[in-house]
């Protein structure tokens, strides 16, 4: 399957082709540059394959390429407090712009599909000291 423009195809030297995977791992990227992405929604496998010590860059990516077009969906988790729409926005810009800067293909739809939001947790506080005082 070619995943690229015809016109950047062939060369002189030879054939080009970029892997879907390729696709998925610069998708990836630029969501998780954008702040308010606390991180990537992979499901089952996505947790599993970390679990075992590899990062997956793809991880919470599914792409559809064609021959000169590209659809993207990215599941996150969002930062509690994070405006979703304009999080959203501005994957969605980020995404696009990087596949299409990098690949030539055109990238007909970013889909941002939020799965969790993460809550900061708060610092466990230093044992109170009152509390030592009242015990003897």
């Amino acid at each position: 399957m070619n995943t690229i423009a015809p016109d950047y195809e062939q060369t002189d030297l030879g054939h080009i082709q970029i892997a879907p995977e390729v696709i998925e791992v610069i998708a990836g990227l630029a969501t998780i540059e954008v702040e308010g992405v606390a991180g990537m929604s992979g499901g089952f496998a996505g947790g599993i394959a970390e679990l075992l010590g590899r990062k997956n860059l793809s991880k919470g990516v599914k792409v559809e390429v064609g021959q000169r077009e590209a659809a993207i969906d990215v599941s996150i988790i969002v930062v509690y407090g994070t405006k979703i729409p304009d999080l959203a926005s501005e994957i969605q810009r980020n995404v696009k712009q990087a596949i299409e800067s990098m690949t030539g293909l055109d990238v007909v739809e970013v889909n941002v599909h939020i799965h969790d939001v993460h809550f900061k947790t708060a610092e466990k506080a230093p044992e109170d000291e009152t509390a030592a005082l009242r015990v003897k």
